[in-house]
């Protein structure tokens, strides 16, 4: 997570791209589904295949317009900035 003057600016990832070590990892889950872990993922060949042939790296950054604005506009709360919010319809008191 990029922060900046302590508000969340926006997330960051990184990914494995190595088809190599993705394999081994693969590989690693696989032993530990066979001793009876059902939350590890089996051999997924496909996509170790698709690694090889050279899947760019996948990484980055995700900011969304609000992050930005609050930026721009030295917002300390993301409510300061977003728009919908403040174009609902106040209730009126029912006479």
């Amino acid at each position: 997570m990029l922060s900046l003057y302590n508000i969340q600016v926006c997330n960051a990832y990184t990914e494995l791209n190595d088809p190599v070590v993705q394999r081994e990892r693969f590989a690693e889950q696989l032993k530990d589904r066979q001793s009876g872990d059902d939350e590890a993922m089996a051999l997924d060949e496909t996509f170790c295949t698709a690694l090889e042939y050279g899947l760019p790296p996948t990484g980055g950054w995700g900011l969304g317009i609000d992050r930005l604005a609050m930026l721009f506009t030295d917002s300390q709360n993301i409510k300061e900035v977003l728009l919908f919010p403040a174009m609902k319809p106040q209730d009126e008191p029912s006479n």
